[in-house]
Formats: structure tokens, C-alpha cells, sequence
């Protein structure tokens, strides 16, 4: 794993939800403001329900920029067994039936998911279970069950 091409991955992705979230948020706005969906009577609500996804849109947009400008202002550093896991780890994790799992520690776009090579790397954030070190196990509760890992490493 090469941790700086893991970071642009991570980039590259967040740049292209962007873009797409605005596209989305703009349709949203033209559709919301249109002259043919002004409410003609009060049981008339496309209007209205418009505005209210254009103003979920616009809020999604602010997210993914404000996860773009923490994620492009994260500066790499390489893993110190004296500080432990820090935001800007590449961590691989193997569960008890020796299945891999790469996690990314990133300042913000917790749940987003990268391809490298066929290998999927998801990225977590410093509100995830931390204080681990290599060679540390993690107990991680997933989707209602709790499930053990080992820190095999840390980039």
C-alpha cells in the first residue's frame, strides 16, 4: 500500500462526489424556482418539495467541500510506534478468520470508500475507536455486532 496514492484516491473521489452533489443541487434550485411549479392551490406542493431538496442539496454540497478542504490539507506523515494511530494512517486489519481490511484515518468523509487495485479501502475518522497501536487488537461493533481485529499494520 502506498499511502500518498491512497490520499489522492481519496481526493480524486471527494472531488467527483462534489461535482456531482452540485449538479444535483443546481437541478434541485432550477426545479424548485421554475415558473410551472409555482403552487396553484394549497394542496399544490412540488414547488415546496423541491425547495426542500434543493436545500438538502446545497447542504451535502457544504459537506463534501468542507471533507475535500480537510482532506487536501492533511499532511502525510509516516507511522511512529511512540504516537500511535494518528489521522493519517493507512491501517490494515485482520479479523479472526484472517480476512483483510485496509482503513484510511482521515480528518473528515467517514464511510467513503476507494478502490486501489482491487483492494477496498475505506476511510474512518477520529471519532472512530482509536488508541491502537500495531500489533494492538481492535474490538469494532458493525452493523450490531461486535467483531475483533488485529492491527497488522500501520502506514
Amino acid at each position: 500500500m502506498h499511502k500518498p496514492t491512497v490520499h489522492q484516491l481519496i481526493i480524486d473521489k471527494l472531488r467527483i462526489d462534489l461535482d456531482i452533489a452540485e449538479r444535483a443541487a443546481q437541478t434541485a434550485y432550477e426545479t424548485a424556482t421554475h415558473e410551472e411549479n409555482i403552487a396553484e392551490n394549497k394542496y399544490d406542493t412540488l414547488g415546496l418539495e423541491a425547495s426542500y431538496l434543493a436545500a438538502g442539496q446545497a447542504r451535502r454540497v457544504e459537506e463534501i467541500r468542507q471533507s475535500l478542504t480537510l482532506c487536501q490539507n492533511l499532511t502525510l506523515r509516516p507511522y511512529d510506534d511512540q504516537r500511535g494511530i494518528e489521522v493519517g494512517a493507512l491501517l490494515g486489519l485482520e479479523d479472526e478468520k484472517g480476512r483483510e481490511q485496509w482503513l484510511f484515518l482521515a480528518p473528515d468523509a467517514a464511510g467513503l470508500k476507494i478502490d486501489l487495485v482491487g483492494q477496498l479501502i475505506t476511510v474512518i475518522t477520529p471519532r472512530s475507536p482509536l488508541g491502537k497501536f500495531e500489533g494492538d487488537e481492535v474490538e469494532i461493533l458493525v452493523a450490531g455486532a461486535r467483531q475483533q481485529f488485529s492491527v497488522t499494520e500501520v502506514i
